[in-house]
């Protein structure tokens, strides 16, 4: 089959690499157009771009395939099949029509559960046992076709947003190769409205922890918001007042205590516990503003936190 293939971020690039080692072609490799990064603003190429480039792919970047000119460009690729994974725009009705087959959809979620920009993140935040990708028949609405093919997967109480990031992207390869190999004996499955939730863009500002929250749902919030963009606090310890501690792992103590939510219980020695509104909070990764992220055996040989907030 001659496949375009349409992402941008690092969760589209196994896919694809995953579809350049079976006997499909790529013919069209989309993805965003190359953004300022960094402190210099410098123009950027995404993932794909750098991996398509790599491996002397056809690559095309237009600001939308509204564009009657860029919709003429992907039908001259005579495509069977349009393959999209995180490509970070919605296709309009001609696109979708356009190959054969149609447009295909990775969407890391267990559908209609996450519509939406964030689903991974969503699913640790919401304390969620089970998730996994859906392959998806586009049509023009938000994550809302049918389901061709679906691989679940569990969330443990390790998972971080990279790890299961990881683990799905993984997953999604090897279905969508699946997908593609049956494509003519898959049927589709109709989404059940009644289980419907958005999984909303992350914003930097969910990041602040509120201690009034039991531990587990703090640690959810960690877990959730590592790699980005990282839960924190404000903190003071015997050496510094107020700054700003970053948490990028942490554990549970399922205890009952009577300290203020925030206190910190004991911070010696490579263990630092943290009251909060049901529960106490272990710390185990942390890093302050301005520094290293460190273990927790470091930062308490440096510093004796009092207080978070």
């Amino acid at each position: 089959m001659k496949i375009i293939f349409a992402g941008t971020p690092d969760f589209s690039v196994s896919v694809l690499d995953a579809l350049m080692n079976t006997e499909h072609k790529i013919v069209g490799v989309y993805c965003q157009p190359d953004r300022p990064k960094g402190r210099g603003r410098v123009l950027t190429a995404c993932p794909i771009k750098e991996y398509a480039t790599k491996h002397n792919l056809d690559v095309y970047q237009p600001n939308s395939l509204k564009d009657v000119e860029e919709q003429a460009q992907l039908s001259s690729l005579n495509a069977d099949v349009m393959i999209v994974v995180a490509y970070g725009q919605l296709l309009p009705q001609a696109v979708l029509e356009t190959p054969k087959y149609g447009c295909l959809n990775i969407h890391a979620s267990l559908l209609p559960r996450w519509r939406g920009a964030a689903p991974i993140q969503r699913a640790i935040l919401s304390g969620d046992d089970e998730t996994g990708v859906g392959i998806m028949q586009m049509n023009e609405g938000l994550d809302t076709g049918d389901i061709l093919l679906e691989k679940k997967c569990t969330i443990t109480d390790t998972d971080t947003a990279q790890s299961l990031h990881d683990k799905l992207s993984i997953l999604g390869s090897q279905a969508i190769v699946e997908a593609i190999n049956k494509i003519d004996n898959l049927s589709a499955t109709v989404q059940d409205n009644s289980g419907i939730t958005y999984a909303k863009k992350l914003s930097k500002e969910e990041a602040w922890i509120d201690w009034n929250q039991g531990s587990v749902q703090i640690n959810q919030q960690i877990r959730a918001f590592n790699p980005y963009p990282i839960a924190q606090a404000n903190a003071s310890s015997d050496k510094f007042d107020s700054k700003v501690l970053r948490i990028l792992q942490a554990s549970t103590i399922n205890q009952t205590h009577e300290y203020v939510p925030g206190e910190v219980i004991q911070c010696a020695k490579g263990i630092c516990h943290v009251a909060t509104g049901n529960g106490i909070l272990s710390l185990e990764q942390v890093q302050l503003a301005g520094k290293k992220a460190v273990t927790i055996k470091d930062f308490t040989n440096a510093y004796n936190l009092i207080k978070l907030s």
